[in-house]
């Protein structure tokens, strides 16, 4: 139930996106989702690729600061308060969200969101007692 998630520290310079990108590509790895937070000075780069192991290799081999981070993948309507409830869930057992953020998925009327939970075991508990479904890495590096 829980998705290997790369992050990469970034100096806020132009081309230094264009570089992970570039680096990913030649080594045939897809970008499944991606988050970015920022500074004037840096950015954190999330990532979810469909080969999280090898692409901590490659950009840690090119010479960036990479980590790798599990998060957990859950699928939530697409429509008004599908968000609400998941995080609903979580709040009444007192889990907190350090990030979120979300993408859809193909072919489906779900939208995927990746949460970052102090309390990652717990929290996927919880979320399938509220009837959610929580994917395994495999599925999510595959959509």
């Amino acid at each position: 139930m829980r998705v290997k998630q790369i992050s990469v520290f970034l100096e806020n310079k132009t081309g230094r996106l264009a570089q992970v990108s570039k680096a990913l590509g030649d080594y045939n790895i897809d970008i499944r989702a991606l988050s970015i937070a920022d500074t004037t000075d840096f950015g954190i780069l999330r990532l979810i690729v469909n080969a999280p192991d090898k692409a901590y290799q490659v950009l840690n081999d090119k010479g960036f600061t990479v980590s790798c981070t599990e998060v957990i993948a859950v699928e939530v309507s697409d429509e008004p308060g599908g968000l609400h409830n998941s995080l609903k869930a979580l709040d009444n057992v007192g889990i907190n969200i350090e990030y979120m953020y979300a993408f859809l998925e193909k072919a489906s009327n779900a939208a995927l969101v990746v949460f970052r939970v102090e309390k990652l075991d717990e929290a996927i508990k919880v979320l399938q007692d509220n009837g959610f479904h929580v994917l395994e890495g495999e599925r999510v590096y595959s959509v």
